[in-house]
C-alpha cells in the first residue's frame, strides 16, 4: 500500500502562482500514470493533469499553458507548477496513481486546498 500526501496549497491572488508537490511513501517509478485532480467548491472533480510512466504528459484545456505536471520518481514526487492562477482554479487538488496501465485510479492522497482570489 503506498500513502499519498499532498503539499503547497494556499491562499494566492489571481495571476499569481503555487507549486503543489505528492510526496509518495513508496516508489512511483513503476507506477503506470501519476495524476492531479480537482474538486471546485459544490462540483464534481475533473481530471486536471497526467504524467505517464513513458514521459506523456496531458492536460484539462482550462488549465494547458498555465500548469505544468512533472514527476521525479528518483524522490517518489509529483509536482504541478500552477502559473497565473485564477479564481476559477480554487479547489481541493488531489494526487493519484494508476499502478497497471488500463486499471483505475488506485491511491488517492488527501487533497490539498488551493484558493485563488480575484
Amino acid at each position: 500500500q503506498v500513502q499519498l500526501v499532498e503539499s503547497g496549497g494556499g491562499l494566492v491572488q489571481a495571476g499569481g502562482s503555487l507549486r503543489l508537490s505528492c510526496a509518495a511513501s513508496g516508489s512511483i517509478s513503476g507506477f503506470n500514470t501519476m495524476g492531479w485532480y480537482r474538486q471546485p467548491p459544490g462540483k464534481q472533480r475533473e481530471l486536471v493533469a497526467t504524467f505517464t510512466s513513458g514521459g506523456s504528459t496531458n492536460y484539462a484545456d482550462s488549465v494547458k499553458g498555465r500548469f505544468a505536471i512533472s514527476r521525479d520518481n528518483a524522490k517518489n514526487t509529483v509536482y504541478l507548477q500552477m502559473n497565473n492562477l485564477k479564481p476559477d482554479d480554487t479547489a481541493v487538488y488531489y494526487c493519484a496513481a494508476v499502478t497497471i496501465r488500463g486499471s483505475s485510479w488506485r491511491y488517492w492522497g488527501q487533497g490539498t486546498q488551493v484558493t485563488v482570489s480575484s
